[in-house]
């Protein structure tokens, strides 16, 4: 049995989100979010809120215990891109993409 949780259209670029996501692949959740905890990123902050959504799908949907959880996956897409100008010397105009995410993250219980 897994649980799932997604953020999604996070305005946060995917790749920042890929630097701290790696920090915590395949840990226990308890380890996992004192990682997150302790990490200086604002991707840490958007990765435990759907870390501890995850882990309220689990107990309550489908009955699985806490302290037995770990991330069997988790990745992040690209989500659109906001296309937005900033204005430049000499009437220009410069383009400025803002990325966003869509992160997944599945939790598993650990057998035996």
């Amino acid at each position: 049995m897994e649980a799932m949780a997604r953020a999604r259209y996070v305005r946060i670029a995917p790749r920042k989100v890929r630097v701290v996501m790696d920090l915590i692949r395949g840990k226990k959740l308890s380890e996992a979010l004192s990682i997150l905890k302790f990490t200086p990123k604002s991707a840490s902050k958007v990765l435990e809120k759907v870390l501890l959504s995850a882990a309220a799908n689990a107990q309550n949907n489908h009955d699985m215990d806490k302290d037995a959880l770990y991330i069997s996956k988790c990745y992040v897409d690209q989500g659109p891109t906001l296309k937005r100008f900033m204005p430049r010397a000499m009437g220009r105009a410069a383009g400025i993409h803002k990325k966003t995410s869509h992160i997944t993250v599945i939790l598993k219980e650990k057998e035996g």
